[in-house]
């Protein structure tokens, strides 16, 4: 059942919207608690978070599967450039590496999740021009798990709270008020 559009100029809170925001805070909070950056979790669960569950699982699974695909082949091609240049830096040859990386990326994705392209190919581009040398497998890793966090967070939310049982409380929760407000007008 989708939520009635709201024809004012007003923006509008919706039920996507908490959830969303219920998500990425509670990552954040997590990580405050493992004194640990959350800005990557957050991130994984904002585009994890769908209208329902299904559109859920496409979106954290887009997210989740781009940014494993983008990390291990970031991490495999950024090892084949420190061969040949091993300390690194901005070299010409990474243009090439982002092209094969690019085609592979691709072609891994429409093998396993091809809603992976678009998020796969950002981290496969801050892996090869944006990560120093000694931190680009620690980086990945740890992309890798903080985006997992952060769409397990997105379904778990989507999980407890889905939206047929959000709009009955919605719904018996604006009945009670309007039932509130009849009696203090005829009291």
């Amino acid at each position: 059942m989708a939520e009635p559009t709201n024809t004012s100029l007003l923006p509008h809170i919706g039920l996507r919207n908490l959830k969303t925001a219920i998500a990425a805070s509670l990552c954040a909070l997590i990580y405050e608690l493992i004194d640990r950056n959350p800005t990557f979790a957050c991130i994984g669960a904002i585009f994890g978070m769908g209208a329902d569950m299904e559109n859920s699982k496409l979106h954290g699974g887009n997210r989740l599967f781009g940014t494993v695909i983008g990390g291990f082949l970031g991490m495999i091609l950024f090892r084949f450039y420190l061969i040949f240049y091993p300390d690194g830096g901005n070299h010409p040859a990474l243009m090439i590496f982002l092209f094969i990386g690019v085609i592979i990326l691709i072609l891994l994705s429409q093998y396993f999740w091809v809603g992976a392209v678009q998020p796969g190919g950002v981290v496969l581009c801050i892996i090869l021009f944006n990560t120093p040398t000694d931190t680009y497998i620690s980086y990945a890793l740890n992309r890798m798990l903080d985006t997992g966090v952060g769409v397990v967070m997105a379904l778990a939310i989507n999980w407890l709270f889905p939206r047929e049982c959000l709009v009955r409380w919605r719904t018996a929760f604006k009945n009670k008020m309007k039932r509130g407000d009849s009696e203090q007008q005829t009291a």
